[in-house]
């Protein structure tokens, strides 16, 4: 769940509580200023780092590419799970 967070609802919010943050510290507290905020400009930004932390995830997890991956099977009436071996 914690993986869930970080990887997809974190990079996508960042924008906005930056946002946030930048409104309660120069204490814009006009009812106006959340209604004019850039919500199209903050969305896209969001979307670019949600990608990003994706691509960097795919990129830097896994097994090695020389590994072969040898599926789950029945091993003396016992399921062995999944794995990778090197040559």
């Amino acid at each position: 769940m914690l993986r869930v967070l970080f990887e997809y609802l974190l990079p996508l919010i960042l924008p906005f509580l930056i946002w946030l943050a930048y409104l309660g510290l120069t204490r814009a507290t006009a009812p106006g200023r959340v209604h004019d905020a850039p919500w199209p400009q903050l969305a896209g930004a969001g979307l670019v780092l949600a990608a990003i932390s994706l691509i960097t995830w795919s990129l830097m997890t896994g097994a090695p590419p020389e590994e072969t991956y040898v599926p789950p099977h029945l091993e003396n009436g016992r399921i062995v799970p999944s794995t990778t071996v090197g040559r």
